[in-house]
This record gives C-alpha cells, structure tokens and sequence, in this order.
C-alpha cells in the first residue's frame, strides 16, 4: 500500500514518471509575487525580492519606499535593505555562482550584493554608451551577464570577479529582438558568450568579433531556453509551436503544438527530458513523445531551472519537479516484480513477522546486489526521511544475505553520509534543499562555504568534521564575523574565545583573522592574534600594517628570512626619521649588515648619516675614499684641468681628517694625506702643462712622465715633496731619458757624480731601449761580475760575457749563461773551453 501511494503521487509522460514534490511552506508571510521583481539562485540558494516599479500595485501597511529583501529558499527572512540607488529602474537581477546578488539598473550601473542585502564589492558600470543608450534588457549566466540597450547594442561582463565591460558586434537591427538568450562560454567553438536574438523569421548569434544568421524559417521565435548542456535550444514560435532545436539550427528534435499562439510567460528545462512552459495559472510539461502533463496554479509561480529538475515558487510553497529516478521507479511502480521491489516487500513482510520475507528473498538470491543498490540509490533521491529511511533499512536487510557485501557497505555508507548532510541543510531554518545529483554537481566544499557565508558556522563546521575536511575556512570566517559582531568584548576576553575554537584547526592562518581585527579597529587584538601566526612571511607584514616595526623586525631576523627583513628595513626607512630607524637596527645585528650591504650599492649619503651616528668614522673615511674613486671613473675627470679634481680632493682630505681621529688608522690616514697632496700637484701639472696625463698616475710614473716633457724642474719639485730617495731617482731618470733617446743628457747625468746604487739602472734603460752601443759605455762600470756578465750576454757579446763570468768563479752562473747563448755555437764552445779550464785549475 506504501508504494501505491508513492506512485499515485507520479504523473507520467509518455514512458517516463514525473513528480512533484512540496519542499516547503513558505514562512515569508503576506508575499505576493505578481508585485515583485523575484531573483532565485539555483541550487537551493537564496531568494531575492524587490517591489517592482514597472507595474502599479496597491500598497498595503508598508512603506512607499522599496526595499531589498532576501529570503532563503523555505522563505525565512535572511536581511533587507532599502534601495535607494541611483541610476533609474532596475532592469535586471540575478544570483552569481558565489551567492552575489547582482543589480544592474537603467544607466548600466552594476550593484553587488551579499547574503545579508550590504554591498559586497564597488558598483562598476557597464560604460559610457550604456549609460547613454540605456539598459532595456539584461540576460545572466553563472558569472557573467550581457546587457542589451535602446539602441539595440550588446554589452558584456564575461566575469564579475574581474569586471571588465566589452561591447559585441553590432548586431545591425532595426527593431528590437522579440527574445534573447545566451550560450555560456563552456559550451561554445570560440570559448566567448554567444548571444542568440530571436529576429523576424531567424536567429542571430552574436559574439564579439562577428555576427551570423542561423534557423532562417524557424521564426519568428517568441521565447528561447538553453538546456543545461548547452546543446538544445527549447523555442516557442510566433503560432504557438514549442521547437526543440540544437544550438546549431541543424536539427529540429521536437515540434509540439501547444494549440496557444499567445507565448508563455516562462519556458525551462526540467532536466534533458521535458520542457516546461507556464501561461498565467498553467504549467504545461512537454516531452519528447506522448500527450504533456497540465498543472493548474490559482497564484503566480516562478520557473527555477536545476540540473535534475525544475523548482517552483509560488506565494505559499517551493516545489521541486524532476524526473523520477529508474530505482525509485523499480521500487515503487504499480505492479512491480523488479528485485528491487520484492526487495522492499521482503522487509515490510520481515518487519511483520511473515515467511513471506524468506521466499522474496529466494526469488531474487541471483540479482540481490543489483536491488541492494536500487534500494541505496532511491534513497539518496528521496526527501522524506521516513521513505529513506525504510529504503535504507530494506537495504541493510538485503547486505545480510549478499555475497558482495565489503562493495556494497562502502556504497551504503558513502550515501548515508551524504544524506544525512542533505537532510541537515533542507531545514527549513537552513533552506538549502538539494537533492543528491545537485550536491555531488555543487560539492562538498562549495556547500560548506555557502553555509558559512550564510553564517550557519556550526552546521558547517559539524559536516567539515562529518566528511574529514578542513575546517579551517570555516573557523576563519567564524572568527572573523565573531570579531566583527562583538564590539563590547574586551580584546583579552575575545582572544581568549578565539583560541579556543581556532585550536581545533592546526595550521589556521591567524594573520588573515588579525588583518580582519585591524581593519574593525580593533589594532590590540589583531597584535594579540599575530603572535599567535607560526608563519613568518604572514606574521611580518601584519606586524607592519598595525605599526608594531620593532616586533616585525624582531620577527624578521628570528626567521633568517632575508626578504622579510628588507621588508621590515624599507617599510622602517619610509616611516621613521633617520635616527630613529638607525638606532632601531643598530641593535639587529643582521638587519644592521643587511642595511649596510643594501646602502652600500645604493645610498651612500645614508649610510655616511648611519656611520656617523654610530661613531663608525673610519667606514665613513672608506666611504669618501670609494666616492672619490668614481670620481676618477668620471670621463668628465679626464679632461685636463677637470672641475672634478677639486671635490675629489677634498673627498680624500675629509678621509684623512676622519682617519687621524683613531689610532688604529695611522697608516691610512698618511696614505690619504700623501695621495690628496699627490693629487693636487698632478692637478697643477695638467693645468701647467694642458695635458690630462698626470692626475691617477703614481709619484714614479709623474716623475717619470715629467722628465719625458722635458720638465726637470717640476720632476725634481715631485721628487722633493714625496722624499724620494736618490736610487729610486736615479731608476727613474734613466729610464725617462732612455724613453726620449737623448743618450747625451742620459751620459751627462751618469757623470754628475758616482750614481748611488751604481751604474745598472743606466744599463737597463740603454738594453731596455735596444741600444747595444750605449749600453756598452756603461756595463764596463758595472762593479760586480756577475751583473757585468749577466748584461753581456743579453747584448749577445757571449765572449765578454765568460770572462765576466770566469771572474765571478761562479759554475752555476756558467750553466745559465751557457743556455741563455745556446742557439750561438761559437758562445757555446767559448762557454765549454772556459769552463774547461777554470776546472784545470781546480775552480770547479
């Protein structure tokens, strides 16, 4: 008898049942919906109603003043608002996938909307020729939505997380389209929304970048629905014909005359199988074969598509018509005999105590696993819970008696946990009634974050728990609407509440509850809860957003995060005054190095301000010393007389100055001295002589230099200044004079008076210079043999350079010699004879 009431409750178009089921009693009290603009979401999501203002309607005991409102889906009021937004009538409003309610009214401006009726997001509009032309008509889809203006032109917000407006191609009409409908980017070649305008006797397909006719004859369309698969197009034509056709215009799949030329006032699909189209008071439900099933309504209805099924709104309940499931059919069909039906009769007869259970049972022993999963699955459709229940427990009983019963028991719990969250969120106080292909086609985590963001944080904490997923975002935004609604709660109570929810969860980000708290106002509480964040590149940044620099840097150096601690350097440099920010990381040793390392490169005047303060004056001398160098580097500084020579010198006096202050620098402080003073000389001989050839040169290569330019009297002022030694003169002057070749000034200097180191640097500058024969007037004056010898043979005179050798009595001097002239046959046998005899007479 139970399943004859089950099926009597069906109706039944051509081979496939249908049924109608009351979800709920709308609890919103006196809701006419003939007097509003009504947007629903789909998937059980919320209701959004507004006063039209396009029709004139008796005002009762309310306010002339229109207001927003949103119910959910048992009609339980959630938030209102009142609408006082500017712009002119609204034109069009309609849920987003992520629950925002969209407003667009008459200039293009676009509202969003949230859950408790506050704007979620700046309004944007939809441009300047919108807002010229006028918004007559908007069509919605997922997160996106085109909106079709006066002038017949189309714009587009491809997704309202970026919204970026963008005009399609000009369709070309003169008159306006009689319907409009949009294919979803997903379903389409190009990947772009394509908009279908019912136009004359055709359609037009509009996208960006092109416009196409399609279905010429078809026409004129009054009404269009897309199915959910984006393959079919239901049409309603201008003499009362409903077309099922594909997106493509190539098929008709179904003509079904609906004896009406005057068009529905809603068309959509009730799954893949049936069309549904409602007429004032009648809802017609048309299929592919077989005569369509009338449904009368004495009130106004509203169509809301689903993936399984259609639901119905009307003032006094929500209905859901859909399908009914082949198991649920099986099951509880007129007449059945299926496996699954005896089944359900084995247990109705258990629970009576008969035998009959036992022979049901033996009928189906062979197909037992095939009516345990019927039974399983008619229960996941099924919205009453006692029916679920029975149909749960018929199949437990079966589980007894199946051999396959480890596969069956993951599939019998799999579906008792999911049921159990279904019929938790159908409460009427929740509202949210999916059936089971709507819930595995939402998912798990979207619902949760749906019943967060509608502030059922228990319930959507208890099913994170219930199916092992992390609760985290389900405590952050707990937290953080706990923070928000708790104004007179001292910061230590609240922190205290906090923790001891947010523990539940390890790894919770407690920066994104305390960024939450610092943007309330509530700064003490947002440092309480920072502490408490074990990430650092999370923790730093917030320490800095609510002012707490020495704790971040604190922080920062803690991490060895050197990227942090840039962070926290540059966001300290940009806020505090310079010896505020000095003396704070003078105290960090790797923040003070990283400052260094970083100013070094970048800004030195800083990091001179940072050196001084700090009583580092020798790093400031180095610091003057470098800056003086790129000085040098200049190419200005070698231009003769250069205005650069100037500060550059006072760059290495200001060093000096601040080397002579300790006396660990003594020797740098002279260096500095000499070199500033060696400057300023050369300085003087580039504007003297106009030549930019002395300054970066050293004292020998000035003197040297000098002496080329014939200036013997600057080169002697140069060797006086710097003290240098007679040697070192003597060196330099031979080679300067060698260099020009005046051999007869080189001959007069060698006769002045005996040279201190000897005669060798004469001898290197006249060999140096390849010039045999005044090296020749020297090497005789070279007082030591072994030099002699050694000069001798690199002028080649191999003979002079034995007998130099043989008075050294030096053998290994002999050898070297010997290999030095080893390409001179005749200086190899001179080498050989000699040595020869030196050991005759017992030298070797």
């Amino acid at each position: 008898m139970a399943a004859v009431a089950v099926a009597a409750e069906w109706q039944l178009l051509h081979d496939r049942y249908y049924r109608k089921l009351e979800i709920y009693s709308m609890q919103w009290g006196r809701m006419d919906l003939a007097r509003h603009r009504v947007a629903c979401a789909p998937f059980g999501g919320p209701i959004a109603a507004i006063r039209d203002d396009s029709k004139i309607v008796q005002l009762y005991a309310e306010s002339a003043r229109r207001k927003l409102h949103i119910f959910n889906s048992a009609g339980v009021h959630l938030a209102s608002a009142a609408w006082d937004r500017p712009g002119g009538r609204l034109v069009g409003m309609a849920w987003t996938d992520d629950q925002s309610l969209v407003c667009v009214v008459q200039d293009g401006t676009v509202y969003r909307y949230n859950l408790r009726a506050e704007l979620s997001a700046p309004q944007f509009s939809m441009g300047k020729e919108c807002f010229e032309q006028g918004v007559v008509e908007c069509v919605f889809w997922g997160n996106g939505m085109i909106c079709l203006t006066e002038d017949r032109q189309i714009f587009c917000v491809p997704d309202f997380k970026n919204p970026k407006p963008c005009k399609l191609a000009d369709p070309g009409i003169e008159e306006y389209p009689l319907c409009v409908t949009v294919v979803e980017p997903q379903y389409t070649m190009s990947g772009n929304v394509e908009v279908l305008l019912g136009v004359g006797d055709y359609v037009l397909a509009v996208e960006e970048d092109g416009v196409q006719q399609l279905g010429i004859g078809v026409g004129p369309l009054q009404k269009m629905a897309l199915s959910h698969n984006g393959k079919y197009l239901a049409t309603f034509t201008h003499d009362g014909r409903l077309l099922v056709i594909t997106t493509d215009f190539s098929r008709i799949i179904l003509e079904y005359n609906c004896e009406s030329a005057l068009p529905p006032e809603q068309i959509a699909w009730c799954g893949l199988d049936s069309v549904l189209l409602y007429w004032d008071e009648m809802l017609l439900m048309v299929g592919p074969r077989g005569n369509p099933v009338r449904y009368l309504y004495d009130e106004p209805i509203r169509l809301i598509p689903e993936c399984d099924g259609v639901r119905i709104l009307s003032n006094s309940c929500m209905e859901l018509i859909q399908r009914v499931p082949d198991s649920t059919v099986s099951i509880f069909q007129i007449g059945s005999t299926s496996p699954a039906a005896l089944l359900y009769d084995a247990l109705d007869h258990f629970d009576r105590r008969s035998a009959k259970a036992d022979e049901n049972l033996r009928l189906i022993r062979s197909s037992l696993p095939e009516a345990v999963e019927a039974c399983i699955d008619a229960a996941g459709h099924e919205f009453d819970v006692s029916r679920q229940r029975i149909l749960l427990r018929a199949a437990s009983y079966g589980q007894a008696f199946c051999s396959h019963f480890p596969q069956d028991r993951d599939r019998f719990q799999e579906v008792c946990k999911i049921l159990r969250v279904l019929n938790v969120v159908r409460n009427h106080e929740i509202g949210i009634p999916l059936s089971i292909q709507q819930y595995k086609v939402l998912t798990a985590p979207v619902l949760i974050g749906r019943l967060v963001n509608a502030n059922h944080h228990l319930v959507a904490l208890r099913i994170s728990e219930y199916l092992n997923l992390n609760p985290e975002v389900v405590l952050m935004h707990w937290a953080c609407s706990k923070i928000t609604a708790s104004p007179a709660i001292q910061d230590a109570a609240l922190l205290e509440i906090l923790l001891d929810k947010l523990k539940l969860c390890k790894g919770i980000s407690y920066a994104a509850i305390a960024a939450h708290a610092d943007n309330t106002g509530r700064r003490k509480l947002a440092a309480l809860l920072v502490d408490h964040e074990p990430c650092s590149s999370k923790q730093v940044p917030l320490l800095l957003s609510i002012g707490e620099e020495d704790t971040g840097l604190l922080k920062a150096t803690e991490s060895g995060d050197t990227d942090l601690v840039y962070l926290v350097l540059f966001h300290i440099w940009q806020k505090k005054p310079a010896l505020d920010f000095f003396g704070t990381i003078n105290a960090r040793p790797l923040a003070r190095d990283l400052f260094i390392a970083y100013a070094r490169f970048y800004k030195h005047e800083f990091l001179k301000d940072f050196f001084l303060s700090t009583g580092r004056l020798q790093d400031v001398a180095f610091l003057l010393l470098k800056e003086s160098w790129h000085l040098e580097k200049n190419p200005m500084a070698s231009k003769g007389g250069s205005p650069l020579h100037g500060p550059r010198i006072r760059l290495i006096e200001q060093a000096q100055k601040l080397f002579s202050e300790t006396k660990e620098h003594t020797f740098e402080s002279k260096a500095a001295e000499e070199h500033a003073k060696l400057l300023r000389l050369q300085h003087e001989l580039e504007v003297s002589t106009k030549q930019a050839i002395f300054v970066g040169s050293s004292i020998s290569d000035t003197i040297r230099t000098c002496i080329v330019l014939g200036n013997h009297r600057a080169a002697m002022r140069v060797r006086a200044e710097f003290k240098v030694s007679e040697k070192r003169w003597y060196w330099l002057k031979a080679f300067a004079l060698a260099t020009v070749r005046d051999w007869d000034a080189l001959e007069k200097f060698s006769k002045e008076k005996r040279p201190p180191g000897g005669y060798k640097p004469f001898v290197e500058a006249c060999i140096d210079a390849d010039e045999k024969a005044e090296a020749l007037k020297y090497i005789p004056k070279l007082a030591e043999p072994r030099e002699r010898s050694e000069a001798y043979a690199r002028i080649g005179m191999a003979k002079e350079a034995a007998d130099a050798a043989s008075q050294a009595k030096d053998g290994e001097l002999f050898g070297r010699l010997k290999l030095t002239l080893a390409q001179n046959a005749a200086a190899s046998s001179i080498f050989d004879t000699l040595r020869d005899r030196l050991s005759f007479q017992g030298v070797y």
